[in-house]
């Protein structure tokens, strides 16, 4: 299949488009509409730079500096010192698809027309994302940004890596960016007037994590509620609790909407049916019973982060940025490389996470305790209670998992440290969120993993019976990686498989 082609012009990018050349390097083109906006802004920013006035950025210092004047023939240097000083992370590297996300991110704010770049600087990022085979990424090590005056460490190792210098990931070899350059036979850019500024003013990392995790977070949730469907009959419960009229009644949209979905996916079941009479169960347990409450009220918790993450895919983040006055260029210092828009959307992600984990193992647990006889499941669904295990440690993995991401809800946006000589005074901590809440959603992946494990297991106790269309499509789609346990063996492979499935969209019916 063809890779979709992704067009920088002037909009805003897609959470879709974003993925693609992230993690399928997707080619990159620059669209007319693009180019013309930004030979647009370097004219305009061209225009002032010998009007005698100090413009932020551009002929003064940056951050405390600010009011240092720097004169014409040192612009060049100071846009390289620039690059330069800020390259300043620590840590291991990003991932490449966090990085490459960040680049095309970037490139995305760049190609808007507002940030007075030359159409060199577009043109060379955008070959260095699309050299063959998978492109030139920069080494970017993950902590350095506070997330105000944008995420300056990071984005600086990615412009480093622009005039040829630095590490970068080419051809799956580490090495520096003045050969990767020189073998992919891209020239390395020498900075002029404002660029180095326009490269690293950004919100583009927190907007890279943000993308990604909205990417992942749609494909757990998909697994999460096939996992829950498949534990409602796993578990020998009712569906009386989702009867379409209590939900109605709660007028909350995410419970409404999650109530219908795993009403789909139990459609048909014949076990159900099956303890319907005689059943001395009045009500299940909350992590039954209020799964459309629990999941519905995460499901609008990131219906929130995905409506704030596309806002950002078509802004403008740098500073100070370029504007067509009615007389002459008009050029404004602001604050939009503040990353408090993603921040907290971020922080609130790590929390949905939490509970989509947390209801998920309390069910694995309901599964594996056999305190409620009426399931007809044997303890820790072993072939052997006693000889053999069973799941007994799945459940173990599940309640370490959700103890950590525990941990990870604890906000970053809220705690604040200045910098640079308190001129950044107060600073979002957006990158410690989006970090927070990559870590969440990996291990409530795991969590879901893991249900879908044991519930798989579960339904094989109520053979023949069959539970609904889409359990039973979830049942399968396990059972094609990952046999019917019959004996003690490792889980973690096992859950390894179905992580992967997951993560690879088996679960998704958008997929």
């Amino acid at each position: 299949m063809a890779r979709p082609v992704v067009t920088l012009n002037a909009g805003p990018l897609s959470t879709q488009s974003v993925e693609a050349v992230a993690r399928r390097a997707a080619p990159v083109r620059i669209g007319s509409r693009a180019t013309a906006a930004v030979r647009r802004s370097r004219a305009l920013l061209e225009s002032v730079l010998n009007d005698g006035e100090a413009h932020y950025g551009i002929n003064t210092g940056f951050g405390s500096f600010s009011r240092q004047r720097i004169s014409t023939p040192d612009l060049q240097s100071l846009q390289r010192n620039l690059i330069r000083s800020h390259a300043a992370g620590v840590g291991p590297a990003l991932p490449r698809d966090v990085v490459r996300a960040m680049m095309l991110c970037l490139a995305g704010s760049l190609s808007r027309g507002h940030s007075g770049i030359r159409p060199i600087l577009l043109q060379t990022l955008v070959r260095m994302l699309n050299a063959p085979p998978t492109g030139i990424t920069p080494v970017v090590p993950e902590t350095g940004s506070v997330g105000a005056s944008g995420d300056l460490a990071p984005l600086a190792h990615v412009a480093l890596a622009l005039i040829g210098e630095g590490r970068v990931e080419y051809n799956g070899r580490e090495m520096s960016a003045a050969e990767a350059m020189r073998r992919a036979k891209i020239s390395p850019v020498t900075l002029g007037a404002k660029e180095g500024l326009a490269l690293i003013n950004g919100t583009h990392l927190m907007a890279a994590q943000a993308t990604l995790f909205v990417r992942d977070f749609e494909r757990v949730f998909d697994a999460a509620l096939a996992a829950a469907a498949m534990s409602i009959d796993a578990c020998r419960a009712t569906d009386a609790f989702l009867d379409p009229r209590l939900h109605a009644a709660r007028t909350q949209p995410g419970q409404i909407e999650i109530a219908a979905r795993l009403r789909a996916l139990i459609k048909g079941s014949r076990i159900l049916p099956s303890h319907a009479l005689n059943d001395p169960r009045v009500q299940d347990p909350y992590s039954l019973r209020c799964a459309p409450q629990v999941l519905g009220a995460a499901w609008d918790a990131f219906g929130y982060v995905r409506s704030r993450v596309e806002t950002e895919l078509g802004a403008v983040t740098d500073n100070p940025l370029v504007f067509d006055g009615r007389r002459a260029a008009d050029i404004l210092s602001g604050g939009n490389f503040h990353g408090m828009a993603m921040a907290i959307p971020l922080d609130l992600a790590a929390i949905a996470c939490s509970h989509v984990a947390g209801i998920a193992e309390r069910r694995v647990y309901h599964m594996l305790s056999a305190f409620d006889p009426e399931a007809g499941l044997p303890p820790y669904l072993s072939p052997s209670p006693g000889l053999h295990s069973g799941l007994m440690i799945a459940q173990y993995t599940a309640a370490a998992a959700c103890n950590e991401i525990i941990t990870l809800c604890t906000p970053a946006s809220v705690s604040n440290i200045s910098t640079s000589a308190g001129m950044e005074d107060y600073n979002s901590f957006g990158p410690r969120s989006a970090a927070k809440a990559r870590r969440a959603l990996d291990l409530c992946r795991s969590v879901v993993a893991i249900e879908l494990l044991c519930a798989a297991q579960a339904i094989e106790h109520h053979r023949p019976l069959r539970s609904g269309r889409g359990v039973e499509r979830a049942h399968e789609i396990i059972r094609s990686k990952v046999r019917k346990l019959t004996a003690d063996r490792p889980p973690a492979p096992d859950i390894a498989i179905i992580e992967r499935l997951i993560q690879d969209g088996a679960f998704s019916p958008r997929q």
